[in-house]
């Protein structure tokens, strides 16, 4: 793996619930490097991304992620690896019974933040990092679809990530907000983050053009970005 790699895996096998779902998967991701993540629902693609926060069982000749080996990751090392990482799903997640500060706060109180006012600095920094500070005590009913999404997108962000992984982060919402949402990732991107990201929707790519890596007969391989 080289140094620049934040993902590398070498005939990897991905399972769901001990079905084979992908085989011989090959793949290498740069920093900041944007991977979106193409195939009909059912292809494997949220499986492979569960595989990669190391959800599901792995079986390859490497797997590596954020510099941890996956083959040789003890269950009570898992929490350490998420911490390089930053997750965004298609249906926020986010604690309704809280605010959008409290959220963030149990996130950072989760992962071992304990110096309150580098909390409190870092939940302003996210939040104005996407343009919701004006929400800080909102509960998540309370913000339009956009509004929760970057909510998760800050969630992800908190712990300075090397890694998003997006899994339909725009499937909620209408082209519009999902074009806004795009171009947070694609800036955090720029930034030197990897972002890989499952989508269906092509529009997307043709707008944001990226790598496209395709799930399809039980494998992947690199598309030419054409939506066949």
């Amino acid at each position: 793996m080289s140094e620049s790699s934040v993902v590398a895996l070498q005939e990897l096998s991905v399972f769901q619930k001990n079905k084979l779902v992908l085989a011989h998967v090959n793949l290498k991701v740069e920093q900041g490097e944007f991977v979106y993540l193409i195939g009909k629902t059912g292809s494997g693609k949220s499986s492979l991304l569960h595989t990669l926060f190391a959800e599901l069982p792995v079986e390859a000749e490497e797997a590596t992620v954020c510099n941890f080996d996956l083959l040789n990751l003890k269950r009570n090392k898992v929490p350490f690896l998420r911490r390089k990482m930053g997750i965004i799903f298609q249906d926020y997640r986010l604690l309704e019974d809280r605010t959008i500060e409290d959220n963030l706060l149990f996130v950072l109180k989760a992962t071992g933040w304990k110096d309150s006012r580098a909390v409190n600095k870092r939940i302003m920094e996210v939040l104005s990092d996407v343009d919701l500070i004006g929400k800080l005590r909102a509960r998540p009913h309370q913000l339009s679809g956009g509004e929760q999404q970057r909510v998760a997108i800050a969630r992800a962000l908190l712990n300075n990530p090397e890694l998003i992984l997006a899994d339909e982060p725009t499937g909620n919402l209408d082209p519009q907000t999902s074009n806004e949402i795009m171009r947070l990732l694609i800036k955090i991107c720029q930034e030197g983050r990897a972002v890989i990201m499952a989508t269906h929707n092509y529009n997307l790519i043709h707008k944001f053009p990226g790598r496209v890596v395709k799930c399809e007969e039980g494998s992947i391989f690199d598309s030419d970005n054409k939506s066949d």
